[in-house]
């Protein structure tokens, strides 16, 4: 069977085993681009130029070993403590043990269900009809819920690890590198993927609204940082086009119909084992497939920009929401930052300390505590910027 878009009814078996030649193949072009290893930094504090060259070329690098094990248990600690106290089902006022369920103390609802291995966007005008192909979803079994979490939203207000991580020295000098030291930040979200039932993310770019810019480049709607807490395996992770970031808008579904199914050819997976992380190009063409392996999938995300591509730029959102970026807006989701920089030098005082140029002069202003937890941190993310 070739082109799986005429495909109504597969089971997750089925649907694994459809996969295998696609993960066979992908896996071995991916090891091939050789755009992976340690963060690596010069005696100036500086990203290494061929990490960066990689990047630039691929429009993704893999970078190993960066969270220890430590850092990995309070992560994945944190992140059950919060799915634990998830509604039942969306908007139920109860968790799974009964309790008051989490969410309503946050302005914006930290959880986004899905129907276990389905595709929510793709062929839709959802997100601004940026998801234009509808991936196979595949049917679950017959013990599945009836809803699966797909999405945390606002990990830094809902997990203190998140946080510290955000202030990872290492990975702000990547951020550095690429957009520059006045870089400023996009939002944060963690995506789950459960054994079974995680739903597909249909292919598609990030960011739409430089896409006609006249100065439009490769960079101009950033990157984002995927760390993650389990092992990314071919069946259940994020794959991407590489170079397809450097072309401007793509026609997803002509690829598809040269690839004759959602399964692009050329595409890679980003693989990798747990406490790794990818930097990302929003550009890129990218999308998952439902999880119907039995590995577990949990990325934390967080995006930047360079500061021109936001600075007094009024855009639509994915909910069509019109949104200006003064230096106000900016400087005050920038402090974010600083306190993440902060919270990780009390947890890790043997770390070196990242200096973020934009607000080098404000480290009392931001100190992490539990006044500016309260004052700058909760509901952070109703300051978020996208563009």
């Amino acid at each position: 069977m070739n082109n799986t878009q005429s495909v109504t009814h597969i089971s997750a078996a089925d649907h694994a085993l459809l996969m295998e030649k696609y993960i066979r193949e992908g896996e071995v072009r991916a090891y091939a681009l050789e755009n992976r290893g340690p963060i690596k930094l010069g005696p100036d504090g500086k990203l290494d130029k061929e990490i960066l060259n990689a990047y630039r070329e691929h429009g993704f690098y893999v970078f190993e070993n960066v969270v220890d094990d430590t850092e990995l248990r309070e992560l994945r600690e944190d992140v059950e403590r919060v799915l634990s106290r998830a509604p039942v089902e969306p908007e139920a006022a109860l968790d799974a043990s009964g309790r008051p369920a989490m969410g309503p103390e946050f302005t914006r609802y930290p959880y986004r269900f899905a129907k276990p291995l389905s595709d929510p966007l793709g062929g839709t005008a959802k997100n601004k009809g940026r998801h234009p192909v509808k991936m196979l979803n595949p049917t679950p079994g017959e013990d599945a819920p009836s809803w699966t979490i797909e999405l945390l939203t606002g990990n830094l207000h809902l997990m203190d690890s998140c946080l510290r991580l955000y202030g990872h020295p290492g990975l702000l000098a990547v951020a550095e590198a690429i957009n520059g030291p006045d870089f400023v930040p996009y939002n944060e979200v963690a995506f789950i993927k459960e054994p079974g039932l995680g739903p597909s993310v249909a292919w598609h770019q990030d960011g739409t609204t430089h896409w006609d810019a006249p100065d439009w480049n490769e960079d101009a709607h950033g990157f984002n940082f995927m760390t993650q807490l389990y092992p990314s395996t071919p069946a259940n992770c994020v794959w991407v086009l590489p170079g397809s970031h450097k072309s401007g808008k793509a026609n997803i579904p002509a690829l598809v119909n040269e690839s004759g199914s959602e399964r692009l050819a050329e595409a890679v997976p980003l693989v990798c084992e747990a406490g790794e992380v990818f930097v990302v190009n929003r550009q890129l063409v990218h999308g998952s497939f439902a999880n119907s392996s039995p590995d577990r999938r949990v990325t934390i995300n967080a995006g930047f920009f360079p500061r021109a591509r936001v600075l007094d730029v009024s855009t639509s959102q994915l909910d069509d929401r019109m949104e200006t970026y003064n230096a106000e807006r900016i400087h005050a989701r920038s402090r974010i930052i600083a306190l993440g920089i902060d919270a990780r030098q009390q947890r890790f005082p043997g770390e070196p300390r990242f200096n973020y140029q934009p607000l080098a002069g404000e480290i009392e202003e931001n100190r992490w505590n539990e006044e500016n937890r309260e004052k700058l941190l909760k509901n952070y993310n109703l300051n978020d910027i996208y563009i």
